[in-house]
């Protein structure tokens, strides 16, 4: 059953979501299509990450948790891994933007963009030996800026709150992948390529690297999303 483990962690990860997909007053399963083209866009690019940083021994995987089916470099369990958290994600978000109201006003979401980019642009120069947290840090602050200043869009604020409300589920999920609850981690990091700080089990850089990645499914899939609705 120990094989299991981290596939049995996707599963409960995506399995509530998708049961209220089809709930008659969220209807989110409308945009499965958009969903399947937005998160097959972006986990390619992380995938590509992850395959690159496995053979470069940034990070491994211990085997004693997973089926053994790969897919390139990779366990089978974490390419589903790009499919199941953000289906979660953008599932939530999608909830809580259609029930409330959530959205910033311009100037604090501008002050927060702006921040972000600073302190994210900073971790990277000050950590430019760690090759995680250079890597991990750039390209979000990167991704932001490209986001609010050349795509425009006005979401990053309600983006950034809801990714704080699913902080808990994050931990629980990624603190297990991590080794919380185990005997020894299902990811392992070499402690060289990263800062050391961690929340728990899990390395502060994973925090910012879902930030990331759930930022570019978000804004694929209301394109995507917009494209049915015109068609």
């Amino acid at each position: 059953m120990t094989q299991y483990t981290y596939l049995l962690i996707n599963f409960f990860t995506i399995f509530i979501c998708f049961i209220f997909s089809f709930h008659p007053k969220i209807k989110f399963y409308r945009h499965f299509v958009a969903f399947v083209k937005a998160s097959s866009l972006v986990g390619l690019v992380f995938i590509l990450w992850d395959i690159w940083f496995t053979k470069n021994g940034v990070w491994w995987f211990n085997y004693r948790y997973l089926t053994g089916l790969k897919i390139s470099e990779l366990p089978v369990e974490e390419v589903l891994f790009f499919i199941c958290i953000p289906f979660s994600c953008v599932f939530t978000y999608f909830c809580l933007d259609k029930f409330f109201k959530l959205d910033w006003k311009p100037l604090p979401e501008k002050i927060l963009v702006i921040v972000s980019i600073i302190f994210y642009t900073g971790m990277a120069v000050y950590y430019h030996d760690r090759i995680y947290t250079l890597v991990t840090f750039s390209t979000t602050a990167v991704s932001l800026l490209v986001l609010y200043f050349v795509l425009k869009v006005k979401w990053i604020g309600k983006a950034s709150f809801i990714y704080v409300i699913l902080m808990p589920g994050f931990l629980a999920v990624n603190g297990v992948l991590t080794g919380t609850g185990l005997d020894s981690p299902v990811v392992n990091y070499n402690a060289e390529n990263f800062i050391g700080y961690r929340i728990l089990t899990i390395p502060i850089e994973d925090v910012f690297y879902g930030y990331e990645m759930i930022l570019w499914n978000l804004f694929f899939f209301k394109k995507f999303k917009e494209n049915e609705l015109d068609s």
